[in-house]
């Protein structure tokens, strides 16, 4: 935004001197009263990927209480090696001995005795952790991961593990004896946790595409992908079985199932098997090709990841000191001001922005708390900051996105200049433009250029379609792609699944208050014995604060990838799942989640390095100390608290987009303010999402709060893309669009219910549809099974019914 004027927007002398100077350094000094949401602070250099890098990924799988087991699973391993192979290493032995003693492993996996069981599943374990005390660094434990894995897959381990987590969900005694405890710890959830622990391991491992994998890895990954996302096992996808999980976990059937691992597991298998942003991008870019549509304008993903974060407007307390500084200085030979100048002080810079802060105050219970600005400031100041001259050009050239347009656009633009001009409408005809003027001529012309026909909206025409006619509308094709199975998987119990992720998500999200009736999600992180020391509760409070936080990166990621993939698949699917998410209120529950300082969840330095896996075993552990608790990591940003904000964010704009009444819970739920306090986190990809969803409602704040939010409305204009014809930024015909929420939900879920009953409810079809038999021989000629108490009873059956009843031949014929 060039000189400090966020989009070019006019200003008078006396409004650019209130403008902040980069050379002075005179930018939000304090970040918490920042009147338009935006701070100063430096960009944040975040790449927003399916998942974080491999390692990390890997040791938020395990929580820190979970440390003493590492040595565990070695010494069983260890008994269980030494028991059948020499005093070899495992690193020295060959592949046929590493497969033969993989083999044993999984044998031994089938006894009864359940100690004997566990021991081995430990055993296997190690093994998927790369048999660390044989290796000296961290990469070659990832490397013998890689190997041990891809062994363990071929010889048929998850199969066998599958099984092993049926029986354990299905263990009634293990449920009914944790219901009675009056506390959870780890120790009731050791079998399911080595369980899920070797089955996330392989998941996350073999989806990791590296170039140096053998040719017959590479095979095994792709029979692996297919594997996982059918119905093999137990007649359902592993994701199904997973949602199963979590419901069961939520009804308070099952307290004591470690719900981290759970979700981790299911993230990684849906996103294994269905694909994550790359793949949904050529999904599309394929399925356009098929349809006959136009290419995309651009690829977003690299749209997003070539923009820079919206540079940051004044506030108010930098305004008021400005003009304090001013006055001290005496500075009053300036040219008396214009009456205009004199109005316009008072308009956008000034009262209204400290009004609008106390506003945000006034909306938000927990907002973060007003400040008074003291009269002399000058010693606390912070020396400038010298900034090189080329952070002053702050954007390309141009806008980041192609305008679109959709046909129902040029449609109500030609309606309204019939009426207008001729008197009279054509309906939904967009050629004819007879009788009207040049000027609307080139309009069109434009708009048709911009036209963007979705490929939701073929969808949405095929679907009416078969609803008009059924019998002659021909068999719909269906794709038995890896979405359409999980759909159809899920479809049965799809609303108590959403129900479930949201209860699971309100009990992990930092702004939740402990409640009685909310659900326990720490029974897999807290230990057996409470910490005695302080130290040992510095520990476990960072455990506990991490251990919400993956949750949160989990459920967000699940929900986007779902959302995503099913909208691509079909468009009701998506407004089945996302109608479900409305009505179980996912849309305050993201709001509430945003209703903190974010800045600082962002910034939450939750994680203890030294105790993440690989590390902690290949290494010698320092003396932890308080003081080193404290000081956290020097990362600036905690990747996976941005990561699960940028999701949420996505989350509420889909299930907001093109939904007047979900955009009005927006409004009503007074999401202006708190979604202005997510701009101050200086990263490209959450401004535009937060922006995209300010833009949606900015008509309905009214004129003041425009007014005040010129900084905002300036960076909605450079970076959301821009639908022609779209009046968001003056809001014109607001009284002739009544919120009618009911109306419109009902009528999508009319939809939803054909679309569900004809494609997947095959029991239930219409009767008039079915065909009819005609032909009297054909009919005659089937044979019909008739009860056995009828057959014995046939001689009365014909005496009664026949026989004993009079006949009117004459009648019958006539």
């Amino acid at each position: 935004m060039d000189g400090g004027n966020g989009g070019g927007l006019p200003v008078n002398n006396k409004q650019r001197a209130m403008l902040p100077n980069k050379s002075r350094g005179e930018f939000t000094r304090n970040p918490r009263k920042d009147s338009e949401g935006l701070s100063e602070s430096p960009d944040l250099e975040f790449d927003y990927a399916d998942t974080d890098k491999w390692a990390a990924e890997l040791s938020e799988l395990y929580s820190y209480t979970e440390g003493p087991e590492f040595a565990l699973n070695r010494k069983c391993f260890e008994e269980e090696f030494k028991t059948h192979v020499s005093d070899k290493k495992w690193t020295e032995l060959d592949a046929a001995q590493h497969r033969a003693h993989a083999m044993r492993l999984l044998d031994s996996l089938e006894v009864i005795a359940r100690e004997k069981r566990l021991k081995v599943a430990r055993a296997i374990l190690y093994m998927a952790q790369g048999t660390f005390a044989e290796c000296s660094s961290e990469a070659e434990v990832q490397h013998w991961m890689r190997y041990n894995i891809f062994l363990l897959l071929d010889v048929g381990t998850f199969s066998a593990l599958v099984e092993l987590l049926n029986m354990e969900i299905d263990n009634s005694a293990a449920c009914s004896s944790a219901v009675r405890k009056p506390a959870i710890s780890l120790a009731d959830s050791t079998d399911l946790r080595v369980l899920l622990n070797i089955m996330y391991l392989m998941v996350e491992t073999i989806q990791q595409d590296d170039p140096a994998d053998r040719p017959e890895w590479k095979i095994i990954r792709e029979t692996f992908r297919a594997e996982l996302g059918s119905p093999l096992f137990n007649n359902e996808p592993i994701s199904v079985m997973l949602f199963g999980m979590v419901t069961k976990f939520c009804s308070g059937h099952a307290p004591h199932f470690p719900m981290k691992k759970v979700l981790l597991l299911l993230w990684k298998s849906i996103l294994f098997t269905l694909g994550g942003f790359e793949q949904l991008q050529s999904i599309k870019v394929r399925k356009r090709e098929e349809l006959g549509l136009p290419p995309l304008p651009e690829d977003s993903i690299r749209v997003i990841r070539s923009m820079r974060a919206a540079s940051p407007p004044a506030s108010a307390s930098d305004l008021i000191e400005q003009q304090q500084k001013r006055a001290r200085r005496e500075h009053k030979a300036l040219i008396k001001q214009d009456n205009l100048d004199a109005f316009n002080e008072k308009d956008p810079y000034k009262a209204d922005d400290s009004r609008e802060d106390e506003d945000d105050n006034d909306d938000n219970d927990n907002s973060i708390e007003a400040e008074t600005f003291p009269l002399e400031r000058d010693e606390v100041m912070p020396p400038p900051i010298p900034h090189p001259p080329s952070e002053r050009v702050s954007f390309p050239k141009g806008l980041p996105w192609a305008p679109k347009v959709r046909e129902k656009d040029i449609e109500n633009f030609l309606e309204s200049s019939r009426s207008k001009f001729i008197g009279y409408t054509l309906g939904s005809d967009t050629d004819t433009v007879v009788g009207l003027p040049r000027p609307i001529h080139e309009s069109i012309k434009t708009l048709k250029q911009h036209k963007y026909v979705s490929i939701a909206e073929i969808q949405i025409t095929k679907e009416e379609e078969f609803q008009k006619t059924p019998l002659s509308g021909g068999e719909e094709e269906v794709e038995m792609c890896a979405t359409e199975l999980l759909y159809q998987g899920i479809l049965p119990s799809l609303p108590q699944y959403m129900i479930a992720l949201l209860k699971i998500l309100l009990a992990a999200a930092p702004t939740s208050k402990a409640k009685t009736d909310s659900i326990n999600i720490l029974a897999d992180v807290l230990p057996e014995e409470m910490p005695t020391t302080v130290l040992q509760s510095m520990k476990l409070g960072v455990d506990v604060n991490r251990h919400k936080e993956i949750i949160v990166k989990a459920i967000s990621a699940i929900l986007l990838l779902l959302l995503k993939h099913f909208k691509l698949n079909h468009i009701y699917q998506f407004e089945y799942m996302a109608q479900h998410l409305v009505f179980a209120n996912c849309i305050p529950l993201i709001l509430k989640f945003f209703n903190q300082n974010i800045m600082s969840y962002i910034t939450a330095k939750n994680s203890i390095s030294v105790l993440d896996f690989p590390y902690c075993v290949v290494h010698e552990l320092p003396e932890l100390t308080a003081e080193s608790l404290e000081a956290g990591d020097n990362n600036q940003f905690c990747w996976r608290n941005l990561f699960s904000c940028i999701n949420l964010l996505r989350i509420l704009n889909k299930l907001t987009k093109w939904k007047h009444s979900r955009t009005m819970m927006l409004v009503v739920f007074k999401s202006a303010p708190i979604l202005k306090r997510a701009l101050k986190v200086k990263q490209a990809m959450m401004q535009l999402y937060v922006l995209k969803l300010l833009k949606v409602q900015t008509k309905y704040l009214g004129r003041q709060w425009r007014k005040s939010n010129m900084k905002t409305m300036s960076a909605i204009y450079q970076k959301v893309r821009h639908r022609l014809n779209d009046d968001w930024a003056y809001g014109n015909d607001l009284d002739a669009r009544p919120w009618d929420f009911q109306a419109e939900e009902c009528a999508l879920r009319t939809n939803i219910e054909r679309f569900n009953s004809r494609r997947y409810d095959k029991s239930h079809s219409n009767p008039d549809f079915l065909p009819v038999d005609n032909c009297l021989q054909s009919v005659l000629g089937q044979r019909v099974d008739l009860p056995e108490d009828f057959q014995m009873n046939y001689d009365l059956w014909l005496e009664r019914e026949v026989f004993s009843k009079p006949i009117s031949w004459e009648e019958l014929l006539q």
